[in-house]
């Protein structure tokens, strides 16, 4: 655009300078004029920011040509080349001003904009933040919830082994309340439990009823330790043939057996020995005595241990 303005002063002034037959006038203010209108036109800014201003800088300085063509008085011609350099002061100006505006704003814009990203930088991580810390607390929560399902399995553990405990206690407890009430002896073979001579018929193999009451507390100790065992052994005194009563003793010894197993103990966990005279607890000498031989001993083996066998008589 201002090439074209000064292309249009140039044209004005070489038509007046055609139209007349001698050479034109000019004047330092002139020649100064033209010459700062020459460098507005080729300044960038004077196009871009001040166009207005520049047109009427070269409507100036055509009239100022014109006039120093026509060989107007001097004063006339640098009145008219004056208002040329003012009106390409102000156009020079204003483009200066409009260029500084404008280069104001491309930095409050970018000022507006590193703010901006700043700001969005800023949110970004605070949105980071924000999810690391729930991420966190999520984490720490899942701990508690963990820490608390332990402790809660422990606790329930603990119980669990506290009833166990305290059934074992009470079973430890009423099995040794039958023991008492059934005057068992602890030996190295296990309890021993007595029935004597008269709990059964006179030289039979048949229980009374307080023997059936003596198997069946022992038979409910058997129920309740399945992993005991139990030897039934028959004795006799030593009166009468040793046949019969090697006989007695295996039939007494058979009948406690067949007790117990009818009232629920597994076969497999009972057995029979017959030792008729041998073994005996007092001497054969009177009465009192030999009823103490005549007995069935019932052998109730310690937790989880065979019966050892008895040893012999020397």
């Amino acid at each position: 655009m201002s090439k074209h303005f000064f292309n249009s002063a140039v044209l004005a002034g070489a038509m007046l300078l055609a139209a007349c037959s001698s050479a034109p006038t000019t004047t330092p203010t002139l020649d100064q004029a033209r010459s700062e209108f020459v460098k507005a036109s080729n300044n960038p800014q004077v196009a871009q920011y001040a166009p207005l201003e520049f047109r009427q800088a070269t409507e100036a300085l055509d009239r100022a040509n014109a006039s120093a063509a026509k060989n107007e008085p001097l004063d006339k011609i640098d009145h008219f080349a004056y208002l040329a350099k003012q009106k390409i002061l102000t156009a020079e100006e204003v483009a200066s001003a409009k260029a500084a505006e404008a280069n104001i704003a491309t930095v409050r814009q970018e000022r507006t904009e590193v703010q901006l990203q700043a700001r969005t930088a800023e949110a970004d991580r605070a949105r980071a933040d924000a999810a690391a810390a729930q991420a966190q607390a999520q984490a720490a929560q899942a701990q508690a919830q963990d820490a608390q399902a332990q402790a809660a399995a422990a606790q329930a553990q603990a119980q669990q082994a506290q009833a166990q405990n305290q059934a074992l206690s009470e079973h430890a407890a009423r099995l040794e309340a039958i023991l008492v009430e059934l005057h068992a002896v602890k030996t190295e073979r296990g309890y021993v439990v007595t029935i004597g001579d008269i709990l059964f018929d006179t030289d039979k193999a048949s229980l009374k009823p307080e023997g059936m009451s003596t198997v069946r507390k022992l038979a409910e100790v058997m129920m309740q330790n399945p992993d005991r065992t139990v030897l039934v052994e028959g004795f006799t005194d030593s009166t009468g043939r040793a046949s019969h009563n090697q006989d007695l003793s295996q039939r007494r010894a058979n009948s406690v057996a067949m007790a117990l197993t009818g009232m629920g103990v597994p076969r497999e966990r009972v057995a029979t020995r017959a030792y008729g005279e041998a073994f005996p607890v007092a001497p054969n000498d009177n009465a009192s005595d030999r009823q103490r031989n005549r007995r069935v001993e019932i052998v109730l083996s310690n937790e989880g241990t065979p019966i050892p066998p008895r040893v012999s008589q020397r």
